[in-house]
């Protein structure tokens, strides 16, 4: 019986970065010597076990081969025969297969770390095709490494737009899809796990709505880059710089999908787009079972964003309805997350990235101002009135003082 430290662990220490997790793989042992030695097994048929002390993963060394479609299609065999190196043989990547043993000494049989001094993702063996979502999990490394530089080999390439024009990625599951995405939209680069997905076909099947986005021309007047999807690249950049929130970065990446359907003859002019926006994120969230939280922040920003850059010369009674629906006088931290998205949409555009976005201070004054209205004492001055008359009364009267105050100062 031989323990082996996997995976992620040595990857990132070779790196440089943060160790997260310890995976740890045994050779020469059974699932009645695991249990023997105290492991406490995760569930039945699976040969994964956890150390009772430090709860990290220790699973035997297995085999797998794709007996059906989809993820649970696998049988997988794991005895005290099968080695370390067929093992790490059925790994993803050359990164990830490499193990190092309880005196520091690494062993790495598909060449991980030259990989790593090299910056490339490459697949380990033929057997990358048998699991599909590795395509969204690759997509998912270009993002993770870009800034150290990283790129996917050619093969590797080659490999994946193989699987996505066979076909193999319609067997995915809504939820693994899902996963994938929420982690990638986590990284430093989540726009390369977008422009990885397109080059290799993936997108049009993973979120046709922003694939269809690549050649729609915008007026150049406001859009320098011209190209639609070349917009929402460098609009999930500037989000990425904004903030850190993936709930952020997917209403970013979704804001401007309704695009892809205007009316051609019109282009390129996308009138009523935020309307069309809203009604593709509700089947994207139907189709890929996108949590509340993002589909609702994502149907705001679809609907709403063109109003917010067009905020300082909109009417009082136009402001309060977009503070309304966003509902911010109740959820400010939405209100929050609903500008950061705008602002990274607005610098979005070549050239602009540095711009100045005033609509952010200038709806959070007036949001300030609006809570700052001492209710009780408004209704109590005006007994006989309806509440809410009287309150929506004054709100208007107060935007319309720090709009006025915001017009002079121009």
């Amino acid at each position: 019986m031989k323990i082996y430290l996997v995976g992620g662990a040595i990857r990132d220490k070779l790196l440089g970065l943060p160790i997260k997790d310890k995976d740890w793989v045994v050779t020469g042992a059974t699932e009645a010597d695991m249990i023997a030695h105290g492991y406490l097994q995760v569930g039945k048929g699976f040969p994964v076990f956890l150390h009772s002390d430090s709860k990290e993963e220790y699973a035997l060394a297995r085999t797998e081969r794709k007996t059906s479609p989809g993820h649970t299609g696998f049988e997988i065999y794991a005895s005290p025969e099968v080695t370390l190196k067929q093992d790490l043989q059925r790994r993803d990547l050359t990164i990830n297969a490499i193990a190092q043993k309880d005196n520091g000494e690494l062993i790495d049989p598909y060449g991980g770390c030259n990989d790593i001094e090299n910056r490339v993702l490459r697949h380990v063996s033929p057997a990358f095709r048998e699991d599909p979502l590795r395509v969204l999990r690759i997509a998912r490394f270009a993002a993770r490494f870009a800034t150290l530089g990283f790129s996917i080999a050619e093969e590797t390439m080659d490999l994946m737009n193989t699987m996505v024009t066979g076909g193999e990625l319609e067997n995915l599951v809504a939820e693994r899809i899902w996963h994938e995405i929420e982690r990638a939209l986590t990284t430093s680069a989540p726009a390369e796990f977008v422009r990885t997905l397109r080059d290799c076909g993936a997108l049009k099947v993973i979120l046709p709505e922003v694939d269809r986005l690549f050649g729609v021309p915008q007026p150049k007047k406001y859009h320098p880059e011209i190209d639609t999807y070349l917009h929402t690249l460098l609009s999930m950049e500037q989000a990425s710089k904004l903030s850190e929130d993936p709930i952020v970065r997917y209403a970013t990446m979704i804001h401007d999908v309704g695009k892809g359907v205007t009316d051609k003859t019109k282009w390129p002019s996308h009138i009523g787009h935020e309307h069309l926006g809203v009604k593709l994120q509700a089947a994207i969230t139907k189709r890929i079972k996108v949590p509340n939280e993002y589909s609702e922040l994502a149907a705001l920003v679809c609907e709403h964003h063109t109003k917010l850059h067009r905020c300082m010369q909109s009417n009082p009674d136009t402001l309060l309805k977009l503070l309304e629906s966003i509902d911010a006088m109740r959820r400010p931290d939405r209100l929050d997350k609903f500008l950061l998205a705008c602002e990274a949409d607005a610098r979005g555009r070549t050239g602009l990235e540095d711009r100045d976005y005033p609509q952010r201070d200038y709806l959070l004054c007036i949001l300030n101002a609006i809570n700052n209205i001492n209710v009780e004492s408004l209704l109590a001055d005006n007994p006989s009135a309806q509440p809410n008359v009287v309150i929506n009364k004054h709100r208007l009267e107060v935007i319309a003082n720090i709009k006025s105050s915001f017009d002079n100062n121009d």
